[in-house]
């Protein structure tokens, strides 16, 4: 944990707090951004839209991917002339009218293509029948709302000629979690693909696998990369749209213990926080990694089997489910790997609890 995150555990009140940690952040994109070497990265905003980690990660990547008009609004306004891409299912009427102000627009379907009525570059996203074994969540590989099959490809082909679209390349993102190994046979597989269309661009997409598990297991920035410059052509463009895999380790979410108490034989201790403002661990799974700042007052109880739950009327409000540990009230629970579908994606106003406090470090 770092010293500034450690500090402001120590003086945390009731009210929660998300810390990032944007000098660590800056020092892992730069780590990325030099392994990464020959292919090019845009941000998926989506993990983590907040300016300060936008503007933090603006001098490592060659863009943003956007898949809103909100979110587009917020790449324009904080880190302005940056290249955006943007994606998504569902454009509305609205969001249509962007494509000529974004980099490369992400088409998901012929009916798509014909709605979009003015300029603009695209590619067309292809959902491959290829394995995703392993995969954290699919989006690709079978029957799914995102991207074409080889069929809608072929009828997006058909409509070009009389569309005022600029077909560039070909954009998948089929799945997400997986290693190093499994994402670069998936870009085997996307790039035979689209060279038979006669494109030379390539978006990837994201999916790099973060464990939350096993914390100290990254991904292979390294192997990924010098994979993907062995598969490149001379004359393609290389994108990849990481997200997760570029912040959730920056980010801590502080909450004090309120209770601890025992229920049919089990431990539990009650946060000041709750799923509300970190949802991460219950739509995933896993239990979130932490570590105690003991701060209350008297003895230390011996660690013992104990379930971390936040103070919302749900038994879906649990953070991480008989995990040894020695707590009591007034301690302090900080929760790692938070800087990526945590905040954002949370159901703020459940309870209408107050919101979080937010700090920066760096």
């Amino acid at each position: 944990m770092p010293a500034g995150v450690r500090a402001i555990a120590e003086s945390l009140g009731e009210i929660p707090a998300y810390v990032y940690d944007l000098d660590g952040l800056r020092r892992h994109a730069a780590a990325v951004r030099d392994a990464m070497t020959g292919t090019q990265i845009h941000y998926a905003v989506k993990a983590n839209p907040d300016p300060k980690v936008l503007r933090a990660l603006a001098p490592y990547v060659d863009g943003f991917e956007v898949a809103s008009a909100g979110e587009f609004q917020r790449v324009t306004e904080v880190v302005p002339g940056m290249p955006v891409s943007f994606g998504g299912p569902g454009k509305t009427t609205d969001e249509l009218a962007l494509a000529p102000l974004v980099h490369r627009w992400h088409v998901e379907s012929p009916a798509e293509l014909r709605r979009l009525t003015g300029p603009a570059d695209i590619l067309l996203r292809v959902n491959l029948g290829v394995p995703v074994e392993g995969a954290a969540l699919t989006m690709g590989g079978g029957a799914t709302p995102f991207g074409m099959d080889p069929e809608g490809v072929a009828e997006c082909l058909r409509l070009l000629p009389t569309s005022r679209a600029r077909l560039r390349g070909v954009h998948a993102h089929l799945a997400s979690g997986l290693d190093a190994p499994a994402l670069l046979e998936i870009a085997r597989a996307v790039l035979e693909y689209g060279r038979g269309l006669g494109v030379a661009e390539f978006n990837l997409g994201g999916g790099m696998a973060v464990d939350y598990r096993r914390p100290g297991n990254r991904f292979d920035w390294a192997a990924y990369g010098e994979g993907l410059r062995r598969l490149a052509a001379p004359g393609e463009t290389l994108r990849i749209e990481p997200g997760r895999a570029l912040t959730a380790y920056c980010g801590w979410y502080l909450t004090t213990v309120i209770d601890v108490k025992r229920v049919h034989g089990e431990r539990f201790a009650v946060l000041s926080g709750g799923t509300h403002h970190l949802r991460t661990p219950v739509t995933k799974g896993h239990d979130q990694p932490f570590t105690v700042i003991h701060r209350g007052a008297g003895g230390r109880p011996e660690p013992e089997p104990v379930t971390l739950v936040g103070r919302l009327c749900t038994p879906k409000d649990v953070f991480a489910r008989r995990v040894p540990a020695s707590l009591a009230p007034g301690d302090v629970v900080a929760f790692a790997m938070a800087g990526a579908y945590a905040w954002n994606i949370s159901h703020h106003d459940f309870l209408m609890h107050p919101k979080p406090e937010f700090h920066y470090l760096g």
